[in-house]
């Protein structure tokens, strides 16, 4: 339980949670929980967009509130303590951009808040989250809704989505990435 499982459990639970939604006639999608918090805060009232029956969707909010738990319960009990295995690629590109490894999931260099409270830290985390916020709403859906669940459906609308992700994912990755950090 405290290393990494293989990608072929990952796979097994993915494709098992996959058949008991299309079994029960849900979508899955990770996003949308924000346009149920929006409307169970009453954003329906001014906007028709969050104007819905979020009680309908109670069961995906679940799913958010146990992503949380177990994000802490991984952190808190069942790390390894052994620094995360990160290939020496990887490590050699980070360093190049200033950024050092440190072991950790994300690098403390970047996540931390003194970097946020920086001009350059204030400008991607809040153009990241924008970035990501008007993205989702514009796709109509997430990269767990689109890839996970969408696939699965056959939806052509998701796999022009993902094969979008992906493209943006290199953009960013081999042009805007090293801009932000050289």
């Amino acid at each position: 339980m405290t290393q990494p499982w293989p990608w072929y459990a990952s796979g097994l639970a993915i494709s098992a949670i996959m058949l008991l939604l299309i079994f029960f006639g849900k979508s899955f999608g990770f996003s949308s929980n924000l346009r149920n918090i929006c409307s169970m805060m009453g954003a329906g009232k001014r906007v028709k967009f969050f104007d819905f029956d979020w009680k309908a969707q109670r069961w995906n909010l679940l799913f958010l509130v146990g992503a949380v738990i177990g994000g802490f319960i991984s952190k808190q009990w069942l790390g390894s303590g052994s620094p995360l295995a990160l290939s020496e690629a990887t490590i050699a590109d980070l360093k190049s951009l200033d950024i050092p490894f440190d072991g950790e999931m994300v690098p403390s260099a970047i996540f931390n808040w003194q970097y946020l409270f920086t001009f350059k830290g204030m400008f991607i985390f809040l153009g990241g989250g924008f970035l990501i916020g008007f993205g989702t709403r514009y796709a109509g859906g997430c990269t767990s809704g689109h890839a996970i669940s969408g696939l699965s459906n056959m939806q052509l609308p998701s796999l022009i989505a993902v094969v979008g992700f992906f493209i943006g994912g290199l953009v960013m990755t081999h042009l805007i990435f090293p801009l932000l950090f050289s």
